[in-house]
């Protein structure tokens, strides 16, 4: 076996090997703080949604309208169509303190807000 050949299989051992460490990695992420807001025909609930700043959070939001909504914020960067009835995740963050104005697109005086603090 040439010295490449030999020095190729060492990589691929470690590469293997060290996959498992790697991937472990991941389930921290699944520890990202969880909230939860529900757009409804007139509102959100809350209205006002207090997140810890600084950290990526998880945001589930819910739709209990009867119509299809998008969740949306410019602030944020984000947006999601969530059918009637149901439920999308929405990463967000790390977040600087401060105030992010969410709304559902399709019914925009639909409106509410996330404060990092």
């Amino acid at each position: 076996m040439t010295n490449v050949r030999k020095l190729a299989s060492i990589v691929a051992v470690a590469a293997v090997t060290a996959l498992p460490s790697a991937l472990a990695v991941r389930p921290a992420a699944a520890q990202d703080a969880s909230y939860t807001m529900t757009i409804g025909a007139k509102s959100f609930q809350p209205g006002s949604l207090t997140v810890k700043s600084g950290v990526k959070i998880k945001l589930v939001v819910s739709n209990a309208s009867s119509k299809t909504a998008e969740f949306e914020s410019s602030d944020l960067n984000r947006e999601k169509v969530i059918a009637a009835g149901s439920s999308a995740v929405v990463y967000i963050g790390p977040l600087a303190p401060g105030s992010y104005g969410v709304f559902d697109d399709f019914n925009p005086s639909v409106k509410g807000q996330i404060v990092a603090k």
